[in-house]
């Protein structure tokens, strides 16, 4: 992978781009980065594998719903300063692609942050937008069902891939691909790791 020509892409698309060696190298900056702001986290095994919340619990408030399940805690979250995320995966070409069931973790990255945070290990790294999507759908989405105890196709199957199922269990009910940094967000940041997070 060639990490600086992505970079030039995404700098070149309106990204704020920074790469980090190791996930250490990463979650320290990150942590330093953020004293005094309110921070939301969405729904993302990279960040949990990266140990962010317990990190920036000690600094200040954070909200994620994976520690803290319930309504107000995805509403807080959307609403803070700064919201992290990853994504489910990020073309060479320059565009973001998540899955989203619920949509606060796609809905957060739309609009309102002072900051949008994308951590991406280099596992979600493809070569076009087509192999993006194909990631996100046969690969990202049924690792997320299985994790989740979902009975669908994809989490059943011996093989897996996205059947384009219509179950009621179904993660995958949106689709966003950031072509750039959205207007209604202060900046938005991609932290690139050269190290595999995640799903």
């Amino acid at each position: 992978m060639d990490i600086p020509r992505l970079q030039k892409t995404l700098e070149a698309a309106g990204f704020t781009v920074q790469w980090f060696p190791t996930a250490q190298a990463a979650k320290e900056a990150l942590v330093a980065r953020f004293a005094g702001k309110t921070i939301g986290m969405g729904g993302s095994v990279t960040l949990r594998d990266l140990g962010l919340y317990e990190a920036l619990s000690q600094r200040g408030t954070v909200y994620w719903h994976w520690q803290q399940p319930g309504p107000e805690t995805l509403a807080q979250a959307a609403k803070a300063q700064v919201y992290l995320t990853s994504v489910n995966a990020l073309a060479e070409t320059g565009q973001l692609v998540n899955i989203d069931g619920t949509g606060n973790r796609v809905a957060a990255t739309l609009y309102g942050p002072e900051k949008v945070y994308f951590i991406v290990g280099l596992n979600k790294l493809a070569p076009t937008l087509e192999a993006a999507i194909w990631r996100a759908r046969n690969i990202a989405s049924p690792l997320n069902a299985k994790r989740l105890n979902r009975r669908t196709p994809c989490a059943l199957s011996e093989v897996m891939k996205c059947y384009d199922c219509q179950s009621p269990e179904r993660i995958c009910r949106g689709m966003t691909i950031h072509m750039g940094p959205m207007k209604g967000v202060g900046e938005t940041i991609v932290v690139l790791i050269d190290e595999e997070l995640g799903y």
